[in-house]
């Protein structure tokens, strides 16, 4: 049978393709960027790529019609004042596109919605789900509260608080009632539901067994990682407060931040557990998620992570329009430098960034980092989601991949910090010889001011850079 599923390079999309094409199912895949989009090998020829875009009407005469089911993963974290409209846009366009085909079921994740005061994201959601229940197909809505699952914003932010804050003052939503639920018991529902006649034009609520306050969630992480913690909540935060206090001192983005405060000021908890008993699944409770979590942290084995939305950064546009570097009226700071080793060079490469660094000065990174904060941009402490590979789109700390190939010797990165222009970061090796080369196009003056002001500091860490790659 051949599944659609939309949001293919999502968080959950990522890791609901292996799970699919290991059941048995072509897997129809439906992306806006197919530059960004890297299946693992085992799968590529069991999938079809799609390019479309549920905001654009002229590319959704690409789904084919012969699809019996849909996953529609199509989710945004975005505090745009469009935002409610486009998520409307986006599923009344999928709904529309699929009438003509032999669609029988869809599945869409949604957030748990019981509350009669929502949040502007949970009212998106639901505002989501009663437009795609207009179709003619059967139609299952499974709500979920908190995530827990490597890369995941939830389990990233509980990590970032956790680790590097033996003391917390916290807003008082921290009292918040939630019933998180695992990524692997996600799946399983996710799975499990489509086609399952007894889901079939009905919503349900998926969560695991404990309900938690989001203090207790911190304080059971600091347990599992065995850090004593201590946490006080204060009125005095507002809304506006806790998002600067999230965004400060987490890898989280502000508007990511501003979405998620918002949403933690609402109880998520299930109103049942009826699928349970539908589907036959026993979630796992919560400190069994979290290790199961910080096993693949450890192995470096997460398959997606919220860092490489393009939620996470500034970057909203199609990759290729960034891949050729321009030539007029850029500053450029090139750096050339032979190398010894090419297997040596290109592993350090790949690894630039994250917990590895950049090899030299990186207090001057960190500190640049700082001020993009302060700025409003993503800062340094996004980091990478694999600390050994690399992928087209991936983010690396205020940094997106653009190009990737280890064979060819090119990595070309494309900076998300606040920026008075745009800049670009080339790594490329050409018969035993290293180019890395920086390029920055300024927008008016203040670009160009703003090289010259930063450019003895190039100077010291774009050559301490390249002599640490090929040393």
């Amino acid at each position: 049978m051949k599944i659609l599923l939309t949001g293919a390079t999502g968080y959950i999309g990522k890791r609901m393709l292996s799970v699919l094409v290991d059941s048995g199912y072509k897997v129809v895949c439906c992306v806006r960027d197919a530059n960004r989009f890297n299946p693992p090998r085992s799968v590529q020829d069991k999938i079809e790529i799609l390019e479309v875009d549920f905001l654009d009407k002229n590319t959704l005469n690409r789904i084919p019609k012969d699809i019996q089911g849909a996953y529609y993963l199509i989710h945004s974290m975005s505090n745009s004042s469009k935002f409610l409209e486009l998520e409307m846009t986006c599923a009344a366009n999928f709904r529309q596109a699929v009438t003509n085909t032999t669609l029988q079921h869809v599945v869409y994740l949604s957030g748990i919605v019981n509350e009669r005061s929502l949040s502007k994201h949970l009212t998106s959601r639901k505002a989501v789900e009663d437009e795609l229940s207009k179709g003619d197909y059967n139609f299952t809505t499974l709500r979920a509260g908190i995530i827990i699952g490597s890369g995941s914003g939830s389990f990233e932010i509980i990590r970032d608080l956790v680790e590097k804050l033996p003391i917390m003052l916290a807003p008082k939503w921290l009292n918040t009632k939630c019933q998180p639920i695992g990524i692997y018991d996600v799946l399983l529902f996710l799975k499990k539901s489509i086609f399952n006649r007894k889901t079939y034009n009905k919503n349900f609520d998926i969560g695991g067994p404990d309900i938690l306050s989001y203090k207790q969630m911190l304080l059971g992480f600091a347990e599992a990682r065995e850090l004593r913690r201590w946490i006080y909540t204060i009125p005095v935060m507002t809304p506006r407060l806790s998002s600067y206090w999230l965004y400060f001192i987490t890898s989280t983005s502000f508007k990511l931040a501003t979405a998620l405060v918002d949403s933690m000021k609402v109880e998520v908890i299930c109103r049942n557990d009826d699928l349970n008993q539908i589907l036959d699944i026993i979630p796992l409770r919560y400190k069994e998620s979290l290790q199961r979590s910080l096993l693949k942290v450890e192995r470096d084995e997460s398959i997606s992570s919220w860092k490489d939305s393009f939620v996470s950064g500034r970057f909203n546009q199609r990759i290729s329009d960034f891949h050729t570097v321009p030539i007029h009226n850029c500053f450029v700071d090139k750096r050339i430098r032979s190398i010894a080793n090419f297997k040596k060079c290109i592993e350090k490469i790949w690894k630039i960034g994250g917990k590895s660094g950049w090899y030299y000065a990186n207090w001057l990174w960190r500190f640049r980092g700082f001020i993009d904060k302060c700025f409003g941009g993503v800062g340094l402490r996004r980091g990478r989601t694999h600390q050994n590979h690399l992928s087209v789109g991936d983010a690396i700390d205020f940094w997106r991949v653009l190009h990737a190939n280890k064979e060819e010797g090119r990595l070309l990165l494309f900076a998300e910090m606040k920026l008075p222009g745009e800049a670009w970061l080339e790594f490329k090796i050409i018969n035993n010889t290293l180019y890395q080369t920086a390029t920055f196009q300024p927008k008016g003056i203040l670009g160009r001011i703003y090289w010259y002001f930063v450019y003895p500091l190039h100077g010291i860490v774009f050559n301490g850079l390249v002599n640490q790659l090929v040393k």
